[in-house]
Parts: structure tokens; C-alpha cells; sequence
């Protein structure tokens, strides 16, 4: 379990490691402060890399430069928002950096700690190789009456536990956040590689 003592939102927390692979590029700014986004590299046991959007804000990015190459250590939480995106709406999610630092040590890490309530009906299903999964979507609240809508994973005996559980179900989980492509046909026909985002649960329990 992550230690949600020293965190000021102990219902969310993230804490990666990895490498830079990409630079800044302006995401939007807010009351004139702007924030930023960049991708960082968290290599799974497998080998698979997952690639993980970071947002910072230029206040916490002041002191440093971030460049593809660099190791980052990096504290935040998961952030939700939704953007248009030629008439169809996406769900973007990011660990938004709370803080960041530069380090020599090069061994992975992703862990994310969530608690939030069950507010989509849980989607049970079955691998093309016959493992058991469960999409959930959790509502993760913050402050200011504002709520992150956070897609997780569940597989095996999570996911069939994770399918007795009812919309409204109050869950506090561990897991590690990732990305996977996939292929979607478009309108005129053409296929898209498209990434999603979600964590992947390793451990969750009811509250």
C-alpha cells in the first residue's frame, strides 16, 4: 500500500518514475498560469513501456528543464478531462505533477493509490485467452466540488469480485497506471492506432 499520510489529497495519489521521452508542449493555461504536458516512459516487468502523460504547471517547471533523456521522479495525482476533439469527445488522463525532481536512479516506478465510488455499472468480460476482466469507472472526488472520472482495470479474481459490486460501491484500490493502443475504423473507412489510458488494479478492497 502507498503511504497517503504526507499527501494533501490521501484519496488519490501517483508516484512514477521514468524516463523523459518527449518535451513540453503548452496544454492550456489557468488564471495566467500555463501547464504544461510531456510523456514519460515506465518500462513494465514484461518489457511493454508504458508511455504516461505528466501536466505540470510552469511554477513547479521553473527550476529545471525537462528534456527526453532525463529521469524523473514525480508525485501527484490522477487528473481526468475531456476534450473535443473533431466532434467526438475524449477522456484525457494525466498525472498531474504535485512535485518533481531529476534523478540518477533508473528503476521504474508506478504506483497509484485511489479511493472513489463505483458510478458507471461495472463491464465484466473474458480475454481472447480466457482471463477474466472488469472495466469500472470511479469517481475519485477533489477539491472545489470537482470529481475525476478514472477508468481502471481489473483482472482475475479482482474482476470477479469487482462484478458483484453495485454503482454507488465505495472502493479504495492500488495499482499502476498504463497505456495500450488499439485499432479503430473510421467514417471513410481508414484505421486509426489510438492510446487509452487506465490503472490497472492489483489490489482493492470495499470501504
Amino acid at each position: 500500500m502507498i503511504n497517503t499520510t504526507d499527501s494533501n489529497n490521501p484519496t488519490n495519489i501517483a508516484h512514477i518514475r521514468g524516463e523523459v521521452i518527449d518535451g513540453l508542449k503548452l496544454n492550456h493555461k489557468t488564471y495566467g498560469e500555463a501547464f504544461y504536458t510531456f510523456e514519460v516512459g515506465i518500462t513494465r516487468n514484461s518489457g511493454y513501456e508504458d508511455q504516461i502523460i505528466v501536466m505540470a504547471s510552469e511554477r513547479i517547471l521553473s527550476t529545471m528543464t525537462v528534456e527526453p533523456g532525463m529521469w524523473l521522479d514525480i508525485q501527484g495525482q490522477i487528473r481526468t478531462y475531456n476534450e473535443d476533439v473533431e466532434g467526438h469527445n475524449r477522456l484525457n488522463i494525466v498525472v498531474f505533477a504535485r512535485d518533481l525532481m531529476e534523478t540518477e536512479e533508473q528503476e521504474p516506478i508506478n504506483q497509484i493509490y485511489l479511493e472513489g465510488y463505483i458510478c458507471k455499472a461495472p463491464l465484466s468480460r473474458t480475454s481472447p485467452l480466457g482471463r477474466k476482466i472488469c472495466d469500472i469507472m470511479l469517481a475519485v472526488n477533489r477539491l472545489y466540488n470537482k470529481s475525476d472520472y478514472i477508468p481502471c482495470i481489473a483482472w482475475g479474481r479482482n474482476a470477479v469480485y469487482s462484478g458483484t459490486l453495485e454503482v454507488g460501491a465505495k472502493i479504495a484500490l492500488n495499482g499502476r497506471i498504463q497505456s495500450r493502443q488499439y485499432k479503430k475504423k473510421c467514417e471513410d473507412g481508414d484505421v486509426m492506432v489510438k492510446t487509452a489510458y487506465e490503472v490497472s488494479i492489483l489490489q482493492m478492497e470495499q470501504l
